[in-house]
């Protein structure tokens, strides 16, 4: 799971610090706004009246930005197991198929998040899977992330437009678009981050309007985002549908409901229909995949690898068998892990470090400023069901043995509709008779852009407090890009040390794997490399030694033994 770059990840945040205190200050020594904050306010409240237009702009603007910094970051390459796995599903619905048979020789093969039988896919929901598959087909799979991260922006700009008033949603709009939708791993990768989050705010955004107009358009829109939360993230996508449900339970039983036809004619029937279509499509689809509409790849996957269960109180599974050293040294280590978050110590400080990273990526020193007004803004009505909301999936992830701040994307609405109605209970902090709290409230999207100009500059300058762009393993892509303009299909059979980093991961491969113009195997010893030299006999093998300072390609050869030999066969295999 990706976390904060450290040292680099503590540098941006104190810069992030340092530029909260030089705006802050100045404004309880000069605590009058400066005229042009009210110019360009009444600016922004002007264009906030046209909702649609706004929803367009903010997702358009991030569009152009990302694409107009491509020469300075990049297109990001693939670095963790989620991305190669999710790339996978990409490629095998670009190509217009729900999965792919299992290879002959998948223990050549085999790697991490990645089922091999009775089908060979990716263990994830397809959700993820779709959107870079789309955008497989326009050109890049990353085309795929852009789209969606754009759209997540124009989804929270929709959904905060249901809960406050326009000129503040627009400001919260703008905000999550400086801070999730620029140089966040939601845009600058492969994961399941900005679908999620889109699917959330079409849960959050339709629930206040179905209360207010009890619409069918609404009750569609609610389907959908359960429905892409239920095959992208469902854990934690059926939290939040069970609040939401919950809370329109309640409201059913209010004084303020329309007539109960009307609710159930244009809320109940559309929203139930399109789950039970959404439901049956996702059961064929794992049955296609699994061979059972009801076994999810990620259940197959974690039983056939995985003793450590994904939730604190579920028991441990029976080992598995393992072909490969540094796939059982991975769960081994999952194993470890899972074992101390069970004892009342490890859960502390798992949950410790769970808060330290969400804070860090969703808040960092600049969104805990709107937070001083919490006290104040907690009484707000307005604020019950997201503060609600917010608390059920945050203790919920509590639970599970491992979280990264993706695993929150479904709840990233209900934290910018607490930050937005915070900073409007700030405005109204006064100090010694005067309004500082506006001009904290001016100060924050100040320093939201400041950060943006600062990571540039950074990246630019080549400043070591922001890691390399673009982002990803480098060094696997320009092997790729190498053999890809080389005549001939080539086998790269790939070996690791005893140190090996077990999040560095080389052994990924394409959909159709015999068909593939590089093919990914890992080195299992001279003796068990033959099958498959005899089966890739047309290619022309190398073999890479992927933790030397310098990765590169030697041609393999039975007369030049592969490091693997020259260690135990058990550091390299496990029978």
């Amino acid at each position: 799971m990706p976390t904060t770059h450290f040292p680099a990840g503590q540098i941006l945040q104190l810069i992030e610090l340092a530029l909260v205190l030089a705006f802050s200050t100045p404004v309880f020594l000069r605590p009058r706004p400066a005229p042009f904050f009210s110019r360009i306010k009444q600016h922004l409240a002007n264009l906030a009246r046209r909702k649609r237009l706004c929803v367009l702009i903010v997702g358009s603007s991030v569009l152009f930005v990302r694409i107009a910094l491509m020469p300075l970051v990049g297109v990001p390459e693939p670095r963790w197991h989620d991305e190669f796995s999710y790339l996978l599903a990409a490629d095998t619905f670009a190509h217009g198929r729900l999965t792919n048979p299992p290879h002959t020789l998948w223990i050549h093969f085999e790697t991490f998040h990645v089922i091999e039988h009775p089908t060979y896919m990716s263990m994830y929901p397809p959700a993820q899977g779709l959107v870079l598959g789309l955008g497989a087909r326009i050109g890049h799979a990353w085309i795929g992330q852009l789209l969606i991260t754009a759209l997540m922006c124009s989804g929270l700009c929709w959904m905060l437009q249901g809960w406050l008033p326009p000129r503040w949603a627009l400001l919260g709009a703008g905000l999550a678009a400086l801070r999730l939708g620029i140089f966040s791993y939601w845009m600058n990768g492969y994961w399941a981050a900005s679908v999620v989050a889109l699917a959330g705010s079409l849960v959050l955004g339709s629930f206040p309007r179905i209360k207010h107009q009890a619409r069918v358009r609404d009750a569609v829109w609610m389907a959908l985002g359960l429905s892409i939360l239920a095959n992208s993230r469902p854990y934690e996508g059926f939290l939040l549908a069970v609040t939401a449900g919950a809370a329109l339970i309640r409201w059913l039983f209010s004084r303020k409901r329309p007539a109960l036809s009307i609710v159930l004619v244009r809320v109940a029937l559309p929203i139930l229909s399109l789950l039970i279509a959404s439901a049956a499509l996702t059961g064929y689809y794992y049955h296609r995949v699994t061979g059972s509409a009801f076994r999810t790849g990620y259940q197959l996957n974690r039983a056939t690898y995985s003793q450590a269960p994904y939730f604190l109180w579920q028991n441990r599974r029976p080992e598995p068998v393992y072909h490969h050293q540094v796939i059982r040294a991975f769960y081994e280590r999952e194993f470890r892990d899972y074992q101390k978050s069970r004892t009342f110590t490890g859960f502390l400080r798992n949950s410790g470090t769970k808060i330290w990273f969400l804070w860090i990526f969703y808040l960092g020193p600049l969104f805990t400023l709107p937070l001083l007004a919490l006290p104040w803004a907690i009484r707000d009505r307005r604020l019950r069901f997201p503060l609600f909301a917010g608390t059920v999936l945050l203790f919920g992830i509590t639970v599970e043995v491992w979280a990264s701040p993706h695993y929150l994307a479904a709840a990233t609405g209900l934290l910018y509709v607490i930050i937005v109605q915070s900073m409007r209970h700030l405005r109204f902090w006064c100090w010694r008779g005067n309004q500082v709290g506006l001009g904290l409230v001016h100060a924050i999207p100040v320093i939201a852009c400041a950060m943006i100009l600062v990571r540039i500059l950074a990246i630019a300058a080549h400043m070591p407090f922001d890691p390399p762009w673009p982002r990803g393993n480098l060094s696997r892509a320009q092997i790729i890009g190498s053999l890809e303009n080389t005549p001939g299909d080539h086998l790269i059979v790939v070996h690791y040390s005893p140190s090996h980093d077990l999040d560095t991961e080389w052994v990924y491969n394409r959909a159709d794997i015999d068909h593939a113009k590089v093919v990914w195997a890992r080195d299992m010893g001279a003796f068990d490399n033959r099958e498959l030299l005899r089966y890739f006999r047309d290619r022309s093998a190398w073999i890479l030694n992927a933790d030397d300072p310098q990765a590169r390609l030697v041609p393999y050869s039975d007369s030049t033994p592969s490091k693997s030999d020259q260690h135990s066969a058990s550091s390299n295999r496990v029978r």
